[in-house]
Protein backbone atom coordinates (compact mmCIF):
# COMPACT_ATOMS: atom_id res chain seq x y z
CA UNK A 1 0.00 0.00 0.00
CA UNK A 2 1.68 3.59 -0.82
CA UNK A 3 2.62 5.48 2.19
CA UNK A 4 0.31 8.39 1.21
CA UNK A 5 -2.53 6.37 1.31
CA UNK A 6 -1.03 4.74 4.51
CA UNK A 7 -0.84 7.71 6.26
CA UNK A 8 -4.77 8.89 4.95
CA UNK A 9 -6.34 5.65 6.63
CA UNK A 10 -4.93 6.34 9.71
CA UNK A 11 -5.80 9.76 9.97
CA UNK A 12 -9.64 8.65 9.79
CA UNK A 13 -9.04 5.68 11.88
CA UNK A 14 -7.26 8.37 14.59
CA UNK A 15 -10.55 10.82 13.87
CA UNK A 16 -13.02 8.10 14.25
CA UNK A 17 -11.36 6.88 17.74
CA UNK A 18 -11.52 10.72 18.51
CA UNK A 19 -15.43 10.73 17.86
CA UNK A 20 -16.01 7.72 19.62
CA UNK A 21 -13.70 9.02 22.86
CA UNK A 22 -16.09 12.01 22.75
CA UNK A 23 -19.05 11.01 21.86
CA UNK A 24 -18.63 8.46 25.37
CA UNK A 25 -17.22 11.42 27.28
CA UNK A 26 -20.66 13.21 25.98
CA UNK A 27 -22.70 10.19 27.26
CA UNK A 28 -21.32 9.75 30.07
CA UNK A 29 -21.79 13.65 31.17
CA UNK A 30 -25.36 13.51 30.19
CA UNK A 31 -26.19 10.38 31.97
CA UNK A 32 -24.31 12.32 35.35
CA UNK A 33 -26.31 15.19 34.19
CA UNK A 34 -29.98 13.18 34.34
CA UNK A 35 -28.85 11.50 37.29
CA UNK A 36 -28.25 14.98 39.53
CA UNK A 37 -31.24 16.90 38.11
CA UNK A 38 -33.29 13.61 38.60
CA UNK A 39 -32.12 13.18 42.17
CA UNK A 40 -32.70 17.00 42.81
CA UNK A 41 -36.19 17.58 41.44
CA UNK A 42 -38.13 16.13 44.30
CA UNK A 43 -35.72 18.01 46.88
CA UNK A 44 -38.13 20.72 47.90
CA UNK A 45 -41.31 18.84 48.09
CA UNK A 46 -39.25 16.43 50.49
CA UNK A 47 -38.13 18.95 52.42
CA UNK A 48 -41.85 21.03 52.53
CA UNK A 49 -43.64 17.19 53.64
CA UNK A 50 -40.27 17.16 56.07
CA UNK A 51 -40.89 20.25 57.63
CA UNK A 52 -44.68 19.73 58.09
CA UNK A 53 -44.56 16.17 59.84
CA UNK A 54 -41.41 16.65 61.93
CA UNK A 55 -39.12 14.04 59.88
CA UNK A 56 -35.61 14.05 59.20
CA UNK A 57 -35.80 15.16 55.45
CA UNK A 58 -31.99 13.59 54.56
CA UNK A 59 -33.73 10.01 56.20
CA UNK A 60 -36.71 10.60 53.96
CA UNK A 61 -34.53 11.14 50.57
CA UNK A 62 -32.08 8.19 51.99
CA UNK A 63 -35.28 6.08 52.02
CA UNK A 64 -36.23 7.56 48.13
CA UNK A 65 -32.72 6.54 46.73
CA UNK A 66 -33.27 2.93 47.88
CA UNK A 67 -36.79 2.55 47.09
CA UNK A 68 -37.17 3.66 43.79
CA UNK A 69 -34.07 5.79 42.77
CA UNK A 70 -36.11 8.47 42.50
CA UNK A 71 -38.30 7.30 39.43
CA UNK A 72 -41.65 8.18 40.45
CA UNK A 73 -43.20 5.89 38.18
CA UNK A 74 -41.21 3.02 39.64
CA UNK A 75 -43.31 -0.10 40.66
CA UNK A 76 -42.29 -2.91 42.94
CA UNK A 77 -42.85 -6.28 42.45
CA UNK A 78 -45.52 -6.59 45.80
CA UNK A 79 -47.76 -3.41 44.44
CA UNK A 80 -45.41 -1.12 45.78
CA UNK A 81 -46.19 2.50 44.25
CA UNK A 82 -44.12 5.55 43.19
CA UNK A 83 -41.06 7.17 44.97
CA UNK A 84 -41.02 5.81 48.25
CA UNK A 85 -42.84 2.59 46.99
CA UNK A 86 -45.63 2.88 48.99
CA UNK A 87 -48.45 -0.05 49.17
CA UNK A 88 -52.27 0.05 48.85
CA UNK A 89 -52.98 -0.51 52.33
CA UNK A 90 -50.07 1.40 53.91
CA UNK A 91 -51.38 4.51 51.87
CA UNK A 92 -55.16 3.34 53.02
CA UNK A 93 -53.46 3.58 56.54
CA UNK A 94 -51.83 6.76 56.05
CA UNK A 95 -55.12 8.34 54.79
CA UNK A 96 -57.24 7.15 57.33
CA UNK A 97 -54.72 8.45 60.18
CA UNK A 98 -55.02 12.15 58.29
CA UNK A 99 -58.48 12.16 57.52
CA UNK A 100 -57.62 12.25 53.48
CA UNK A 101 -60.93 11.18 52.09
CA UNK A 102 -60.14 11.68 48.40
CA UNK A 103 -57.43 8.87 48.96
CA UNK A 104 -57.33 6.12 46.11
CA UNK A 105 -54.71 3.48 45.38
CA UNK A 106 -53.79 5.89 41.86
CA UNK A 107 -53.18 8.95 43.81
CA UNK A 108 -50.08 6.93 45.01
CA UNK A 109 -48.34 7.92 41.36
CA UNK A 110 -48.26 11.63 42.14
CA UNK A 111 -45.09 12.76 43.93
CA UNK A 112 -46.49 14.61 46.74
CA UNK A 113 -49.32 12.08 47.72
CA UNK A 114 -46.39 9.01 47.87
CA UNK A 115 -43.94 11.03 49.89
CA UNK A 116 -46.78 12.20 52.32
CA UNK A 117 -47.74 8.26 53.10
CA UNK A 118 -44.22 7.39 52.89
CA UNK A 119 -43.05 9.94 55.44
CA UNK A 120 -45.91 9.66 57.69
CA UNK A 121 -45.14 5.57 57.53
CA UNK A 122 -41.40 5.95 58.08
CA UNK A 123 -42.03 8.76 60.99
CA UNK A 124 -44.87 6.41 62.55
CA UNK A 125 -42.17 3.77 62.70
CA UNK A 126 -39.78 5.89 63.85
CA UNK A 127 -41.92 7.33 66.82
CA UNK A 128 -42.60 3.25 67.99
CA UNK A 129 -39.43 3.81 69.85
CA UNK A 130 -39.28 6.72 72.31
CA UNK A 131 -36.73 5.10 74.30
CA UNK A 132 -34.39 4.69 72.68
CA UNK A 133 -32.11 7.79 71.07
CA UNK A 134 -33.13 8.93 67.30
CA UNK A 135 -30.02 7.83 65.55
CA UNK A 136 -30.81 4.34 67.06
CA UNK A 137 -34.23 4.44 66.43
CA UNK A 138 -33.16 4.51 62.53
CA UNK A 139 -32.76 0.81 61.75
CA UNK A 140 -35.95 -0.22 63.86
CA UNK A 141 -38.32 2.25 61.74
CA UNK A 142 -36.47 1.12 58.53
CA UNK A 143 -36.86 -2.46 58.80
CA UNK A 144 -40.37 -1.85 59.53
CA UNK A 145 -40.64 -0.10 56.30
CA UNK A 146 -39.22 -2.43 54.20
CA UNK A 147 -40.66 -5.77 55.76
CA UNK A 148 -43.53 -4.86 58.37
CA UNK A 149 -43.56 -4.56 62.23
CA UNK A 150 -43.73 -8.04 62.83
CA UNK A 151 -41.03 -9.21 61.44
CA UNK A 152 -38.84 -6.43 63.21
CA UNK A 153 -40.70 -7.67 66.81
CA UNK A 154 -39.07 -11.15 65.61
CA UNK A 155 -35.67 -9.76 65.45
CA UNK A 156 -35.32 -8.66 68.70
CA UNK A 157 -33.60 -10.94 70.76
CA UNK A 158 -33.71 -8.87 73.89
CA UNK A 159 -37.01 -7.29 73.32
CA UNK A 160 -37.10 -3.16 73.43
CA UNK A 161 -33.65 -3.55 75.37
CA UNK A 162 -31.91 -4.57 71.91
CA UNK A 163 -29.46 -2.36 70.90
CA UNK A 164 -29.30 -1.42 67.22
CA UNK A 165 -26.09 -3.26 66.48
CA UNK A 166 -27.63 -6.08 67.87
CA UNK A 167 -30.90 -5.98 65.56
CA UNK A 168 -29.28 -5.21 62.79
CA UNK A 169 -27.43 -8.38 63.30
CA UNK A 170 -30.38 -10.65 64.31
CA UNK A 171 -31.86 -9.52 60.67
CA UNK A 172 -32.80 -13.14 59.38
CA UNK A 173 -33.57 -11.58 55.97
CA UNK A 174 -30.90 -11.06 53.89
CA UNK A 175 -32.51 -8.39 51.73
CA UNK A 176 -33.98 -6.51 54.59
CA UNK A 177 -29.97 -6.38 56.35
CA UNK A 178 -28.75 -5.09 53.16
CA UNK A 179 -32.00 -2.26 53.26
CA UNK A 180 -31.15 -0.84 56.48
CA UNK A 181 -27.72 -0.96 55.34
CA UNK A 182 -27.88 0.83 52.46
CA UNK A 183 -30.44 3.30 53.31
CA UNK A 184 -28.42 4.16 56.42
CA UNK A 185 -25.40 4.86 53.73
CA UNK A 186 -27.07 7.12 52.17
CA UNK A 187 -28.51 9.28 55.21
CA UNK A 188 -25.40 9.22 56.24
CA UNK A 189 -23.85 11.05 53.26
CA UNK A 190 -26.64 13.44 52.93
CA UNK A 191 -25.59 14.40 56.17
CA UNK A 192 -22.39 14.87 55.59
CA UNK A 193 -23.27 17.14 52.56
CA UNK A 194 -25.39 19.19 55.26
CA UNK A 195 -28.13 19.77 52.19
CA UNK A 196 -30.50 17.51 49.78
Amino acid sequence: MPRRKANALTRIGNFLALILVLGAIGSGALVYLRWKYREARYNQLIQEIATQTGADPFLVKAVIRRESKFNPLAYGTRGEIGLMQVTEAAGWDWAGATKRRDFGRDALWDPQVNIEAGTWYLTRALGRWPDKEPAERIPFALAEYNAGYGNVLRWLPRGHDTTAAEFIESITYPTVREYVSDVMENYEIYQALGQL
